[in-house]
């Protein structure tokens, strides 16, 4: 499966490197959805992580869970290079199709999130169903978490006065996206200047 991983957030991006950090650190000899789940969490503020801590799932639970899970399972040999299950490839695949259900042009953490939910049948998704979290609650919960953001991002501009240019609203359109996908309530600086950055980064 060929990933485009350019069209994952900064946060997204985090969350896959934590999760090869966790396999690698557990000697699995694999990436696996617990592992995903465990960097989702372990990141923690991902929009991913926040609606899920809204939801009663924690990182301690989860832990104590897979573990019980994987109990009496032989040790894998270390692996050469290591590489995800085709759970971890279906879930990402799942992602990218919420991402695009959702409308968006990125994938971040809350779809990595919705990704582990769906896929239904992996170690991550079971303690996830046992915790009571669902892909229902999940969205509900991502949507709200969306609208805490500001909607208006031209509300300050003195009435009258020059209107934004396109360049600007498209700035300002990706910071809310990425204040969005962080759970941040509002558009801060750093999500201006991170936007600020991919603009000029894709030759603007």
């Amino acid at each position: 499966m060929e990933v485009p991983f350019q069209r994952f957030t900064e946060r997204a991006r985090k969350v896959l490197v934590l999760a090869q950090e966790e396999a690698e650190a557990a000697g699995s000899g694999y990436l696996g959805t617990e592992h995903l789940l465990f960097a989702l969490l372990e990141e923690g503020e991902g929009l991913g992580a926040v609606a899920l801590a809204n939801l009663g799932v924690r990182s301690d639970r989860v832990r104590e869970m897979v573990r019980s899970a994987l109990a009496g399972r032989p040790a894998a040999e270390p692996p050469t290079t290591l590489r995800p299950t085709d759970r971890v490839k279906r879930v990402i695949e799942i992602a990218f199709e919420e991402a695009r259900r959702m409308g968006h042009d990125y994938v971040g953490t809350e779809h990595l999130a919705l990704g582990l939910l769906i896929e239904g049948e992996s170690i991550a998704a079971r303690v996830l169903q046992d915790l009571g979290a669902t892909p229902d609650g999940a969205r509900a919960e991502i949507e709200r978490l969306r609208k805490k953001a500001p909607r208006a991002p031209f509300q300050l501009l003195r009435p009258g006065g020059p209107s934004p240019s396109p360049e600007l609203a498209e700035v300002v359109s990706r910071a809310q996206a990425l204040a969005r996908e962080s759970g941040s309530a509002r558009v801060e600086l750093e999500h201006l200047e991170r936007a600020l950055m991919e603009w000029h980064a894709r030759g603007r």
